[in-house]
């Protein structure tokens, strides 16, 4: 096997600039860029219509600023193009980030489509927990079980009385809480890249990212990554943060790091308010933009992220040494010196000791040069804490003043200058000021510090882009080394894997399974499924599932061996997150963590939206469900003191949810939680992100890693996928929208009518191939190119041209053709209009000049549809079959669908293992599909390593 590994990841050090070249703003005090850059460029605070003093509005939620949000902007789903049955599942979020998307095109464009090339701009999401549609969706359902609770004690006269309180009770649910058959998709944080992207005709990838407070800056960084390996010509990343409901200032509140303030950069010990947020940027590599000849804001030279791995509870950092070695980071990468930075946007958390390490880590590096103190602000001055719209408001800001060629003012409390935590390193402005010129001629440059709760540490560097007036301004100088090219992406070695799946609880186990032809699915348990309130075979709802059939795991109840986590808290873990850390211990039970070197990644596919974080909304939202149903007739004959214990009784059964008030909540609720207890727990350098992309996340988690280690970012990456579907909020959800099959998931089967839900987790651990074999690391598989697109046609059927283009982008990064590709690991959904759409795509990509047959099969056959989980199955599939050479068989298969035209291709699937016969001239050679609703598609091909390669 012949491998190109030379010289082909770009070096950070040379990474070219990459421009902002448009942007939009939507704050409760800025509806407009305009307003934004008067907002933050103002010296005295902003004012509202509305009080922002608890005495004068008794509404008024001291966990987000000033009491005000976005509620009152009138935004028409229909200028988006979607149809009204649909907009009524939307979440508040996701019309909000397409208005902003939008407003940046505009400022981009004019109007125009010069700035957009559609084909290969990327949609990069950066959203933290879940919706206001996951939550009033989990309140219609769960209020099922509450209603249950109230009239269940009442009914002295029997059932017969009881059912008609019942039925008006639960249309009473649906009045209060909305519910249609489109409200799983409307839910779904992944549908709003994918919004977008219909709505703007772009079809490069389509993907959300959550790293809690650091989501913004792991968004930019997947972009610049994109845009620098020549993966895409154009990044639009969107961000926001809104009150979707109470819990999160609950939980921050209960971890201590929510009180008001009015000084973020304080160290009276106070932290922050939350406010709301949403943002977008247009980014493009600067020699595209000058091109063009775009407006450039300003441009980004480097963007370093660190993870401060401490086990326990989740907390940001207090180290010193770890500021100081993020900002030298990013200076190397920068390639400029750190003392031409002339101004520095803080974290700005309030809290002393948080604030005290940033600026004494940051003063060993930025407080060195011979330009003076360092000009210090924070935007959350004005705006409250955004959450996962905190970086990409501090970026905004910097590009704004740096375009303005004007220092903004903070809005601090009367200190003297050089007092407090920032010495005479750094400055205070209290007034705009005009950022002059270097008397050197050096571009003027500015910094963004970004931390989270989970332990990230972000440190990004921003230059000016001179303007020229008096004619062109002259292209920069091409990178010293080349861009990603056909044939060309550097190869990523698979060093070890894990795997928890139905009846499967390790990776041996998923591959005897497999060859034993016996699958996991199984009708519900009681426990997961209380069929008398949840279950009507055959019956349409929305508050019940025609179909029981899942294949669940049993979630760990007790921490992996040698972890030393606290067991309450362990307990209170989200199940996905406790099946994270099982197959993370697998997975370093393969390979020593200890040996993981330099910088790393743990990317992880997930939901955005827990299960555990949608019941402790609902449990604190059981005065809502007690409104909901206020009016509801108790049967006669209850005395006043009966019925007030009766409905005290319903409220404390529905709301007694353990760890509701302890201070590590917001933990078990984060999805990037499940990447940062892996990273925390095994004491890694590496940084946690969470990726959504619909049931394409893992692949898209692995494609996140990839592009990190091809950037030269990252020396090693954790990445795969976990959700645990097999819980009645999603079996509900999915049967409203008739996929579910009626009896068992059957891929490429004639009588395939929908999916099986299947719990499930799969964890990689990669590295550059060039690097692992350097370092002598056993080998399990080499990925050889991953291919990304959305089809920007439908939200919900999936797009033969969409997926296709995913498989060709796939086949532009290697030296090899589709027909020597022998096993294909298909997405394999088990719907009539799935299976035909992919087989199209793949008799598109695969039946040119193929002699010998591709061999096709899915892992849903045995393990169900494991939603963020599948591409994972899919690739542990392929790398035990390619150990064993052996092409692994489907099982229930009983007719296949004549309509897929499989001998066209031609293709099989197989209801045996085969033997796989090795090629002399090449490596056995194998692909993985994973296809997201929202047309959001992703193809991956892997080679067989070869000792004697």
């Amino acid at each position: 096997m012949i491998l190109q590994t030379h010289d082909i990841h770009c070096s950070p050090e040379k990474a070219e600039p990459v421009a902002i070249v448009g942007m939009s703003a939507l704050y409760p005090t800025a509806r407009s860029l305009e307003d934004y850059w008067s907002l933050i460029s103002a010296s005295s605070p902003p004012r509202s219509d509305r009080s922002c003093d608890p005495r004068d509005d008794p509404s008024w939620d001291p966990g987000w600023a000033a009491g005000i949000g976005l509620d009152d902007l009138d935004i028409d789903p229909a200028r988006f193009g979607i149809p009204p049955a649909q907009a009524r599942s939307m979440a508040r979020l996701q019309i909000l980030m397409l208005e902003a998307a939008g407003r940046c095109v505009e400022d981009a464009t004019g109007g125009t489509e010069r700035a957009l090339p559609g084909e290969r701009t990327d949609v990069v999401v950066g959203a933290c927990l879940g919706t206001d549609r996951h939550y009033a969706n989990a309140l219609r359902i769960e209020g099922v079980r509450y209603i249950d609770g109230l009239v269940r004690g009442c009914a002295p006269s029997g059932q017969e009385l009881v059912e008609p309180i019942v039925v008006e009770a639960r249309q009473s649910l649906l009045r209060s809480f909305g519910g249609s058959a489109y409200d799983r998709v409307g839910e779904m944080v992944s549908t709003i890249p994918a919004r977008i992207a219909t709505a703007f005709g772009l079809h490069g990838r389509a993907v959300v990212c959550e790293a809690a407070d650091a989501t913004s800056f792991l968004a930019l960084a997947h972009a610049l990554a994109c845009l620098r390996g020549g993966g895409a010509d154009a990044a639009l990343v969107v961000t926001g943060q809104v009150r979707e409901s109470g819990l999160l200032a609950h939980a921050l509140r209960t971890k201590g790091l929510l009180e008001p303030c009015s000084d973020p950069l304080s160290t009276r010990g106070c932290c922050t308010t939350l406010g709301e947020g949403v943002g977008a940027l247009l980014l493009k590599r600067l020699s595209s933009a000058v091109q063009a000849g775009d407006r450039v804001y300003a441009t980004i030279r480097s963007c370093a992220v660190r993870q401060d791995a401490r086990p326990g509870p989740f907390r940001r950092t207090t180290s010193a040494k770890l500021w100081e070695d993020t900002l030298r980071a990013a200076y190397r990468a920068a390639a400029v010196p750190a003392g031409s930075v002339r101004y520095l946007e803080s974290v700005g958390s309030g809290a002393a000791y948080e604030t005290k390490a940033e600026t004494a880590g940051a003063a060993e590096v930025l407080g060195r040069g011979a330009g003076g103190a360092v000009a210090v602000g924070s935007v959350r001055d004005r705006l409250g804490h955004t959450l996962a719209n905190a970086g990409l408001a501090s970026v905004s800001k910097v590009a704004l003043s740096l375009y303005h060629r004007t220092i903004p003012p903070s809005l601090d409390d009367e200190r003297a200058p050089g007092t407090g935590p920032f010495g005479a390193a750094f400055r205070i402005p209290r007034h705009a000021e005009g950022w002059g010129p270097d008397s050197c001629g050096v571009p003027r440059r500015a910094a963004v510090n970004g931390a989270s709760v989970t332990g990230v540490l972000c440190h990004l560097v921003m230059e000016e882009h001179p303007r020229n007036a008096t004619g062109p301004i002259p292209l920069p100088p091409a990178p010293a080394q080349p861009r990603r090219r056909a044939s060309g992406a550097e190869p990523i070695a698979v060093l070890a894997h894990g795997g928890y799946f139905a009846g499967a609880p390790d990776a041996d186990a998923f591959w005897r399974a497999t060859l034993s032809g016996r699958d996991g699915m199984q009708s519900a348990p009681e426990a997961l499924l209380n069929r008398r309130l949840y279950y009507s075979a055959g019956e349409l709802s929305l508050l019940q599932t025609y179909s029981d059939q899942v294949a669940p795991v049993e979630v760990p109840v007790t921490p992996p061996h040698g972890l030393g986590i606290d067991p309450r808290r362990y307990a209170e873990l989200d199940g996905a997150q406790r099946t994270v850390l099982a197959v993370a211990n697998e997975v370093f039970s393969r390979y020593d963590a200890s040996a993981l070197k330099g910088p790393g990644l743990v990317a992880m596919g997930s939901n955005l939206s827990l299960l555990r974080e949608r019941q402790a909304n609902s449990a604190l939202a059981v005065e809502d469900l007690e409104s909901a149903v206020a009016a509801l007739a108790l049967p006669q004959g209850l005395s006043q003191d009966e019925e007030k214990a009766l409905r005290e009784k319903a409220r404390t059964d529905f709301a007694g949810l353990s760890g509701l008030w302890s201070p590590t909540l917001i933990d078990s609720c984060l999805a990037s939680g499940s990447a940062a207890l892996v990273a925390n727990e095994y004491g890694l350098n590496a940084v946690p992100v969470a990726v959504e992309a619909a049931c394409a996340s893992s692949l898209a988690a692995l494609d996140v890693a990839i592009g990190a280690l091809r950037g030269g970012t990252v020396d090693y990456a954790v990445a795969g996928g976990v959700e645990l579907p097999c819980n009645v909020l999603d079996l509900v959800l999915c049967s409203s929208l008739r996929l579910l099959s009626h009896d068992r998931i059957r891929p490429f089967d004639a009588a395939a009518d929908g999916f099986t839900p299947g719990d499930g987790c799969a964890l990689f651990l990669l590295k550059r191939y060039v690097d692992a074999r350097r370092a002598g690391d056993p080998i399990l598989g080499v990925i050889r190119g991953v291919g990304a697109s959305s089809d920007a046609r439908s939200l919900i059927a999936p797009d033969v041209e969409g997926q296709a283009k995913a498989m060709r982008r796939a086949f532009e990064q290697v030296d090899f053709a589709p027909e020597t590709i022998d096993y294909l690991e298909a997405h394999g959904t088990g719907t009539k209009v799935g299976d035909r759409a992919e087989i199209a795509a793949v008799s598109q990509v695969y039946a040119p000049l193929r002699r010998r047959p591709l061999s096709i099969g899915s892992a849903k056959s045995f393990f169900g549809h494991t939603f963020a989980a599948a591409g994972g199955a899919g690739l542990l599939r392929v790398l035990q079959a390619l150990r064993a050479g052996t092409l692994p068989p489907n099982t229930g298969l009983r007719v296949v669908n004549p309509a897929l035209d499989l001998a066209a291709i031609p293709a099989v699937v197989s209801t045996e293992s085969l033997p796989w016969p090795a090629v002399p001239e090449r490596p056995r050679r194998a692909a993985v599909s994973s296809f997201g609703t929202g047309g959001i598609n992703y193809h991956l091909l892997i080679d067989e390593h070869r000792d004697d390669s």
